[in-house]
């Protein structure tokens, strides 16, 4: 008998925490749209080379990875895969900081900002 685990859910090695995903469906929620997945990309930019962009898209491109994660539909371009594989991403809500983190093993060196890395 085959495996029937869907392969699908490494496909881009990106992860979700579920304060995360809860503070995504929310945000959908508010935005009344079904039809928005949480789009992370890499970028050229930022004083460090590179930049992390999260967005709502309502296109899944060719050559996208997708992963479901309870509902939270997160997809990652093919180019920006290898620059994620094994990132996090949370929600901080807290006096000093409110907004999403990443956590990307893969990033040599951040900048003061935050936003980007080498």
């Amino acid at each position: 008998m085959t495996d029937t685990l869907s392969t699908s859910t490494a496909a881009h090695g990106v992860g979700l925490s579920a304060t995360a995903a809860a503070k995504v469906r929310s945000l959908l929620a508010q935005e009344g749209r079904e039809d928005l997945r949480l789009r992370v990309a890499v970028q050229p930019g930022g004083c460090s080379g590179l930049i992390y962009q999260l967005y709502f898209d309502e296109r899944v491109l060719e050559g996208d990875a997708l992963v479901d994660f309870d509902g939270v539909e997160v997809v990652v371009d093919k180019m920006s895969v290898p620059y994620l594989d094994g990132a996090s991403i949370d929600f901080e809500d807290t006096i000093q900081k409110q907004g999403f983190t990443i956590d990307n093993p893969n990033a040599g060196g951040s900048c003061a900002c935050g936003d980007s890395f080498s």
